[in-house]
This record gives structure tokens, C-alpha cells and sequence, in this order.
């Protein structure tokens, strides 16, 4: 597993837990890694179909996708 894998889990495990949506920034900060790293593994997660995004201005908030 590459960096971005083991950052997508726990991005993962950090938006299961917290339903409020989070900026790239927040992200980053709680995985500990830079905001590129951040912001490759959360397209990636996009593309899967796995998180949803809502931009409010110029900020972008991150959830995670719920099954329905």
C-alpha cells in the first residue's frame, strides 16, 4: 500500500466519526500530512464514489458517503 492508501483509510475512519463535514485543511491537520497528500487522497475517494462534497464559497466540506 502506497502513503495515499494508508491516508485514505484514515480519512476514511476520521469522516465516519465526525458528520459535520471537514475542509481539506481540517483533514490534513488531523492525518498529520501535507494538504497535496490530503487533497490526492480525497479525489481519489471521490472518484470511487466513497465521500460527498459541498462547497459553500470558496471552501469545499467532505463527507462520507452514507449507504442507503
Amino acid at each position: 500500500m502506497t502513503k495515499v492508501d494508508y491516508i485514505i483509510v484514515e480519512i476514511l475512519q476520521i469522516l465516519k466519526k465526525d458528520t459535520r463535514g471537514l475542509t481539506i485543511q481540517e483533514l490534513s491537520q488531523l492525518t498529520k500530512t501535507s494538504r497535496i497528500t490530503t487533497s490526492m487522497a480525497l479525489m481519489k475517494l471521490e472518484g470511487q464514489g466513497k465521500i460527498d462534497i459541498r462547497v459553500i464559497g470558496n471552501c469545499k466540506l467532505h463527507y462520507k458517503k452514507v449507504s442507503k
